[in-house]
């Protein structure tokens, strides 16, 4: 069924809960959408209103080519079909507030551009942080190379030819601004926003609407919409729960709740156009009448707002886990995790297979044995209460506050690594427990810093591992790109769920050995340390390779005594000097990265 509230529920392997897949199948007549109630003036907006950010520049712009980019980019832009409203200037410079500070901290070529991979990582970070949308394709643990440049999934879908042409193209090269970003991003909430309309459409026609809705119709459409949306679009069965009211609240046990948060989406929003009406909107407000532009803004709030109402329900998985973690490394035994799951957790019903290509399984320790990574879990895909083709809506990344104070206090995108740990030791958990930095991994630290002579980069992955264990409980452990998979349950197959057999194998062995494991010592807590490091983007403008110092110390004295040699033995120090400037220009204007 593609979702979180519906999948979950499948995850009970010991209770009577009932079973959408044994739904029986039957055929359904998909109405006809209506036609497009949208425009193309975002189309123009982004044209016109994306010069008047910052610098000046347009979306993409920045290459010395002959080839007219900007026109690539508007016949790309033409292609996205459905563009609705246009995007206000406000909303341009609510996302540039937003973006500025993480911009500022990455890593910039010698144009002071960032690069392709960073500017969909800080479009990751934007959605994460905003409304926990993942957006497929932009997903950090996917690889990035010449052959598969990691564009957002809708953008491939809805305009192909900006893929093609502009970021697949030598202009993306150059580097990319700020500005860039902030089209970046109200282009994609953009063509989420036309996504959905096509879901309600769907829902206008199963209900025969072609007029404006009352208040408690505006509520009925939306709540089936959601239905819609948690399903990911499985009409035969969605056919079969809205029939049926009391399959609902079995299948979704939190529905009187998720009823109420429809209903407080629908008051916000009539409360907003009472305020604040748009053009021809005062008569409706006064009336409490809807129209489908209406129910439109309704559903868009429903996809940035969702997460943060669901997110109890995340701590409550959270707690569950926590309360299993006696000795704080951010890990439960697989063990402990199906014991749980045996004592009515039904929650804890992944199978070891799927957590392993999750990522969420640690198998380093053989003492501890196999251990779920709290934080890799909590953000994998079997916790996203909603999977669409283009995007997930996650549990928060708790992590994500914690990277942003510390990009705020260094300013830069490496630190070295005494200031981290100054920054860090001040630091709290999630929970606001003080932090103990081990011995252990403050040498870890220092050993980043020595890898790329001194100092450490923010946006690599050694230093998220280091977060990792300074954070066990918030921050995930990276995994090299490429390696996990972020399939949602009904995606990744039958196999995502464990069998009972497998869950009373492993509760039996749940006290085992336990009391000893926690005697191990520093070392042995941080098994799955990885020394590979893998760097986002070029750090050659920011650091230098370890022994790069030495060299240079090295050849600065060859190129001295190179100097009084000729000086003493030509008699012509005016010329030999600016000789000697020379040749200390041309070294000094060299950099390496490794």
């Amino acid at each position: 069924f593609g979702s979180r509230a519906c999948s979950k529920i499948c995850l009970r392997v010991r209770t009577s809960i009932f079973d959408i897949r044994n739904l029986p199948h039957r055929r359904v007549k998909t109405p006809t959408p209506s036609a497009p109630m949208t425009s193309r003036s975002f189309i123009l907006a982004i044209l016109m209103l994306g010069p008047q950010l910052g610098s000046g520049e347009k979306f993409l712009q920045g290459s010395s080519a002959p080839v007219d980019r900007d026109e690539l980019f508007r016949v790309a832009m033409a292609e996205a079909m459905g563009c609705g409203g246009a995007v206000e200037p406000e909303r341009f410079r609510d996302i540039e507030k937003i973006l500025a500070p993480i911009w500022r901290v990455l890593p910039k070529n010698r144009h002071g551009r960032a690069e392709w991979q960073m500017l969909r990582y800080v479009t990751h970070r934007y959605f994460v942080q905003t409304s926990s949308l993942l957006i497929r394709g932009f997903e950090p643990a996917r690889r990035v190379n010449d052959s598969n440049i990691g564009s957002a999934q809708i953008l491939v879908e809805k305009v192909p030819s900006l893929v093609e042409s502009v970021l697949e193209g030598k202009r993306a090269a150059t580097g990319f601004t700020l500005e860039d970003a902030v089209s970046m991003v109200a282009t994609l909430e953009q063509l989420i926003f036309d996504s959905e309309s096509a879901i309600l459409q769907k829902v206008y026609a199963r209900r025969n609407l072609d007029r404006d809705l009352s208040d408690h119709e505006l509520s009925g459409v939306i709540e089936e919409y959601m239905v819609h949306w948690f399903m990911n679009e499985d009409v035969p069965r969605i056919d079969i729960l809205i029939s049926n009211s009391s399959l609902m609240q079995e299948v979704f046990p939190h529905w009187d709740d998720i009823k109420r948060f429809v209903a407080g989406v629908v008051k916000t929003q009539q409360y907003s156009r009472q305020q604040k009406p748009a053009g021809g909107e005062g008569s409706a407000a006064m009336t409490h009448s809807y129209s489908f532009d209406d129910a439109h803004k309704v559903v868009g709030s429903v996809t940035k707002t969702f997460a943060s109402y669901w997110e109890s329900e995340c701590q409550a998985i959270k707690a569950s886990l926590v309360e299993l973690d006696k000795d704080g490394t951010g890990r439960v035994s697989l063990s402990k995790f199906y014991g749980a799951n045996l004592d009515g957790e039904w929650r804890f019903g992944e199978s070891e297979t799927y957590l392993r290509d999750l990522g969420a399984l640690d198998e380093t320790s053989s003492w501890r044995g196999k251990q779920v990574i709290i934080p890799n879990y909590m953000q994998g895909a079997s916790n996203c209460i909603v999977t669409t083709a283009n995007y997930m809506v996650c549990c928060v990344n708790e992590c994500e506050p914690i990277l942003n104070d510390i990009e705020a206090a260094m300013g830069g995108p490496v630190a070295m690594p005494a200031d981290l740990l100054r920054l860090v030791q001040n630091m709290t958990s999630f929970d606001d427990e003080p932090l103990a930095i081990s011995k252990a991994l403050e040498t870890q630290l220092y050993r980043i810093g020595e890898t790329h002579g001194g100092k450490v980069p923010l946006h690599g992955r050694l230093f998220a591992q280091w977060l990792h264990y300074a954070f066990p409980r918030e921050c995930p452990f990276p995994h090299k790109a490429g390696s996990h998979v972020g399939l949602a349950p009904m995606e990744y197959g039958d196999s995502y769920k464990v069998s009972e057999d497998e869950v009373s194998t492993y509760a039996a062995s749940r006290n085992a050995s336990l009391s000893a494991a926690q005697d191990l010592d520093e070392a042995q807590q941080m098994l799955q340390w990885n020394e590979d490091e893998e760097l986002i983007a070029d750090y050659s403008q920011q650091l230098r390779a370890p022994w790069e110092g030495k060299w240079s110390l090295l050849q600065l004295s060859c190129t001295v005594l190179l100097l009084l040699v000729l000086v003493g033995t030509m008699g012509r120090g005016e010329k030999h000097k600016g000789s000697g400037r020379g040749i200390l220009g041309d070294f000094d204007s060299k950099s390496h990265f490794v």
